[in-house]
């Protein structure tokens, strides 16, 4: 899954790029949920923007003093990303083989892109997302609400394979509480109309413990 991933947002990044750069613009609780992640993150290190696409939420928090850089699965996406912001870091990197020393990170934000996890697959994401962040760091994760799976063989007007995984937040905190994380907060929201694709999303910030 992982190629057919990569493939497939390498074939629409710039499609990506133009509708989504700006989507933080038009989503309040987005903003609020990420405002208050920036101020228990900032000035404790490194925070990672997790599947980065065109950088839009690193962007967002370095904007409010965090130290964020982004790291996504496709080379056209960081290409992008860097292109439009050159001031920040962003490197090629697989959520499940993440190329950082153990306990290295402050912070990781993954908004929305454990959606292409397979559900059997995301307690080890979640184990190596352990891995990397400090004793103490914080995770914060976004995803769409649900149980079923979505495929989809277009996407932004090109072909792609893709699936699209939603999770219930109970399975959510069950998997973090499994990879020893400490859950410290949980928030669903229903969709914006008309911005955004419309399903209930949910947030959960959780810590490793220290």
């Amino acid at each position: 899954m992982a190629d057919e991933t990569r493939e497939g947002y390498d074939a629409v990044a710039d499609a990506y790029a133009d509708s989504f750069a700006h989507e933080l613009d038009h989503k309040p609780f987005d903003r609020e949920i990420l405002d208050g992640f920036a101020e228990l993150v900032e000035d404790t290190g490194v925070v990672v923007d997790l599947g980065c696409g065109p950088g839009q939420v690193a962007a967002y928090l370095t904007a409010r003093g965090v130290a964020a850089r982004g790291v996504d699965l496709s080379p056209c996406m960081i290409a992008l990303a860097q292109q439009r912001h050159p001031q920040l870091s962003f490197q090629v990197g697989d959520m499940r083989d993440l190329a950082f020393d153990d306990e290295s990170l402050a912070g990781i934000a993954a908004f929305y892109s454990i959606l292409h996890i397979p559900r059997d697959d995301v307690p080890a994401v979640l184990g190596e997302l352990h891995r990397v962040l400090r004793r103490g760091g914080l995770l914060l994760v976004a995803f769409h609400l649900g149980d079923r799976i979505e495929h989809v063989d277009e996407f932004l007007g090109e072909p792609v394979s893709l699936d699209f995984v939603f999770f219930t937040t109970p399975e959510m905190e069950r998997h973090l509480n499994a990879q020893g994380f400490e859950l410290l907060a949980s928030h669903e929201r229903d969709p914006y109309p008309v911005v955004e694709a419309q399903t209930r999303r949910a947030y959960l910030l959780a810590r490793r413990p220290d």
